[in-house]
């Protein structure tokens, strides 16, 4: 195969060798092409089944991506929903037993803070002498 000067050429920087000829066509929907004979097409089309190639193997790498994002993204869900349950039964029970109870975890709280406070109290006493 011949070296082709335009490797790396942007798709429409090839546009010069691509002429419309201006003679008259039976038909207003037909145009003619007129190639200039050193554009090596082989190569051409060599790269773009290449570049197609590249196209599929990342195509296929990002679907695969995208199936597992979606199936982490559901197994996230469902351990959401089931810890919003457990949270809300856990809430539940909780009021329940506020309720059963009435002020009494008050009482407990305030004895708690009070024997706290007298051994604070009395330490500092005792590290004084």
């Amino acid at each position: 195969m011949s070296t082709n000067p335009h490797k790396g050429a942007s798709f429409y920087g090839d546009a010069a060798f691509y002429r419309s000829s201006t003679r008259p066509v039976a038909s207003s929907d037909e145009i003619q092409l007129h190639i200039d004979s050193g554009f090596d097409f082989d190569d051409e089309i060599t790269g773009l089944r290449g570049q197609v190639r590249k196209l599929k193997s990342v195509a296929e790498d990002i679907g695969t991506e995208v199936k597992y994002q979606r199936d982490f993204l559901e197994q996230v869900q469902t351990t959401m929903l089931k810890a919003q349950a457990g949270v809300k039964n856990n809430l539940r029970r909780l009021n329940k037993s506020i309720i059963q109870n009435g002020a009494n975890h008050v009482v407990h709280v305030l004895a708690f803070a009070l024997i706290c406070f007298l051994i604070v109290y009395f330490w500092s006493k005792v590290s004084r002498k």
